[in-house]
């Protein structure tokens, strides 16, 4: 592998390898994501990989397995370089045709084109795709495109010229574009991440570390996983700037150990960041000095927390201390420690690059650039959406996401996490950014994006969430280790029918209590789910506890299956699919449901054709 040993080395380089792509190669970019590998996109790439070289089409067509595409449920997505096609859905065995057809005849295959639920419009060009054409894909827009096993790849299409452009400036100019940017901490908080450089950089010491979490570790949330697994050296690039300008000669990104891809290919980028001189001594000539080691998280969820994180670095149990003094000032091994998470890192290099008034044209005033979001639920398109800060939650849900599955009302949306909270219909057109959400009693959080229909119990929500944070708490404070084990008990109590007006007044007091008493972040948030859907879903509450009726019908302890004879066509299938044998009745012939042996799965209801059986 080439060393690079100055600017004017990584200039030549990318030269020559450029001068070995042409700008109009024909690629194949098959994305191999985690998403898509459960769909069996590495069987899709073997495939392909066989075929061409069956074919003799090896050395006029690229294949290149890349990173997540973004539209997770439409895996395996294949995407033609470079007229800008994307199949979708593709599967092994449908390799051969595409190859004789697509790639050596130019014949695109309608069966493969993305479908509009709605609307049934096919889309042949992948910027036309409604999920691809609201978004503005600053960061995952080069995990359609590079190997992230290759840096040959990154360098090809312009990576590491961020780092040269932050030599020439220097750290005290660096800092100013970051701050002048007005980039803030896509990890949850917000904070500017110019200020919080700044006062790490100006602490006391003789030590000083950069740090990238990667403990995502939110529910539905793949954000910085994608980041890593597609794209692993715009994080490495952002990390070395950050280490120039802090005063900086070690590095952690801090992984959740769930994350085998991502950390399997951060590993490999690493290397060769090392090996060509990007890492280690005297990087590119410039005296800078700096590495990065990985750190991989025991599977903990308070851990993504600042003090937590570096408490397990350390080798130390993972739970939080009080700030008295921040991290930035006393962090790691007691050193002043730069914590960034792995989206704000993949930021810096664009805004060194590009300058912090391109920066800002971007997004709202207050919060500036694009952010990530995992867009799961009951929406049509999930996946990874790179959105303006300032989109409204609708253009979101509806314009990217393609609107609700099945043509059901939508009732809800939580965001930020299992710490966030749900906002309601009425805020559909409410816009996405830092402040506006934390106004309206949620949070940006990471980005986590659950999307609920009218089928959804706010109550069993919460529940849900609570049952989630009080297993993760790390037990340090008694507030947040009993306080949140006694919020979902009552919560539980009222999706069971146990539930009085004192349990709501109770959950409402001791929410209370939990987030002015609790240590860290973890505890003051939890309360979160509950307080959002207490206030807006209030309703919902009160109809647990007053008739014991769920009106979303999803609590088991409260809602009963019966069979409306006159719609029953007495076909059998509900009959022959029910686990307990609560349904009897003969062939065309009106069914019914003994009530003692029915445990609520709600079989019965998905199988039923004529729509005979009533939940209530």
């Amino acid at each position: 592998m080439t060393r690079i040993g100055s600017p004017e080395d990584l200039a030549n380089y990318r030269t020559s390898l450029l001068a070995d792509r042409p700008e109009k190669q024909r690629v194949i970019a098959v994305c191999a994501g985690t998403g898509c590998n459960a769909y069996g996109s590495r069987d899709v790439v073997a495939a392909f990989r066989e075929e061409l070289d069956k074919c003799g089409l090896n050395e006029t067509v690229a294949l290149r397995p890349t990173g997540c595409h973004g539209f997770c449920e439409r895996g395996t997505l294949v995407l033609f370089h470079p007229d800008g096609v994307l199949y979708q859905r593709v599967k092994a065995k449908d390799v051969p045709e595409i190859v004789e057809k697509t790639v050596r005849d130019g014949q695109y295959l309608e069966q493969f084109f993305y479908e509009h639920p709605v609307t049934g419009e096919k889309y042949k060009f992948e910027k036309d795709i409604p999920f691809y054409k609201h978004q503005n894909r600053l960061i995952l827009g080069k995990n359609g495109f590079i190997d992230p096993t290759s840096i040959d790849d990154y360098i090809a299409t312009g990576g590491y010229n961020a780092l040269v452009k932050a030599f020439e400036l220097g750290p005290d100019r660096v800092l100013d574009e970051v701050k002048q940017a007005k980039l803030r901490g896509r990890g949850g908080g917000g904070f500017p991440a110019g200020r919080k450089w700044e006062t790490c950089r100006n602490a006391a010491s003789d030590k000083r570390y950069v740090i990238c979490n990667a403990d995502e570790g939110d529910p539905g949330a793949f954000m910085d996983r994608s980041i890593l697994e597609g794209n692993p050296h715009s994080v490495i690039e952002g990390m070395i700037i950050g280490a120039l300008t802090i005063g900086s000669d070690e590095g952690y990104v801090y992984v959740r150990h769930e994350y085998p891809l991502a950390v399997e290919r951060l590993g490999i980028a690493l290397k060769q960041a090392r090996d060509m001189g990007f890492l280690g001594k005297n990087i590119l000539g410039q005296g800078l000095d700096f590495d990065i080691t990985i750190n991989r998280g025991g599977g903990a969820f308070v851990c993504g927390e600042s003090t937590a994180l570096m408490a397990s670095i350390e080798g130390k149990v993972g739970e939080p201390r009080a700030k008295h003094i921040h991290t930035v000032v006393s962090g790691l091994y007691d050193k002043p420690s730069n914590l960034n998470n792995v989206e704000t890192w993949a930021n810096v290099p664009l805004i060194v690059q590009k300058g912090a008034k391109w920066y800002t044209s971007i997004g709202t005033d207050g919060s500036p650039g694009t952010k990530i979001f995992s867009l799961v639920g009951k929406v049509n398109n999930t996946g990874l959406v790179e959105a303006p800060m300032g989109m409204t939650l609708r253009q979101i849900i509806y314009d990217v996401g393609g609107g609700i599955v099945g043509g059901k009302a939508f009732k809800a949306v939580q965001t930020g996490g299992p710490s966030g909270g749900c906002l309601p219909a009425d805020k559909l057109d409410l816009p996405v950014d830092f402040d506006t959400l934390w106004e309206e009693g949620s949070m940006m959080g990471s980005g986590g994006m659950i999307v609920m229909d009218e089928r959804t119990c706010m109550v069993d929500v919460a529940k849900y969430f609570l049952g989630f944070l009080k297993f993760e708490s790390c037990g340090k404070c008694t507030t947040c280790r009993e306080g949140l084990r006694r919020l979902h008990q009552l919560v539980t109590d009222i999706t069971e029918g146990r539930g009085t007006a004192e349990t709501i007044s109770l959950i409402e007091e001791l929410a209370d209590t939990v987030e002015a008493a609790s240590l860290c972040a973890l505890g003051t948030t939890a309360i979160n789910p509950v307080r959002s859907t207490l206030k807006l879903f209030r309703e919902e509450y009160e109809a647990h506890v007053n008739d014991k009726k769920c009106p979303a019908a999803v609590c088991k302890s409260l809602i009963t299956f019966t069979i409306d004879p006159k719609a029953c066509t007495g076909c059998l299938l509900c009959k022959s699919r029910c686990p307990q044998e609560a349904v009897i009745g003969t062939k065309k012939k009106p069914h019914s449901i003994i009530q003692e042996k029915c445990i609520q799965c709600g079989i019965c209801e998905d199988v039923c054709k004529d729509s005979a059986v009533i939940v209530a």
